[in-house]
């Protein structure tokens, strides 16, 4: 079982897309430091991606320093420090660029959209009650 999901979107490359995922879920700490990571076969299947794909991900995060290989043991999350606010809302570049390339297309100002996002994490946070 795959620890996080990936939502496939045209225009982006499948491996950035697993790439982006996997990180989400170490900073979000869905995964936690130790915790084992999907091999190269199984992101593959599950996933149904190519294992070539599968492998330049699990590479890439290996060398970012997200993953650990460990002999006997197989890949888990890396030992890291707490997810620092900064990493978090690295995270959120993509969905804030949507966000304001549609309110510039639909004519909204950066206050219309700072008051929607207000209120609407006020709603949030009352609902939390």
């Amino acid at each position: 079982m795959i620890p996080f999901r990936v939502a496939f979107e045209p225009g982006i490359a499948l491996y950035e897309q697993v790439v982006y995922a996997a990180k989400k879920a170490v900073v979000s700490g869905q995964l936690r430091a130790g915790d084992p990571f999907p091999s190269v076969r199984e992101l593959s299947k599950t996933l149904k991606i190519n294992p070539n794909t599968a492998h330049k991900v699990v590479t890439h995060l290996v060398e970012e320093g997200v993953l650990e290989v460990h002999s006997g043991i197989g890949t888990v999350v890396a030992k890291r420090p707490c997810s620092t606010a900064t990493d978090r809302s690295n995270l959120l570049q993509k969905e804030l660029e949507q966000l304001i390339v549609e309110a510039k297309r639909l004519g909204l100002t950066f206050d219309d959209v700072t008051s929607a996002v207000a209120e609407h994490w006020k709603c949030l946070d009352g609902s939390k009650k």
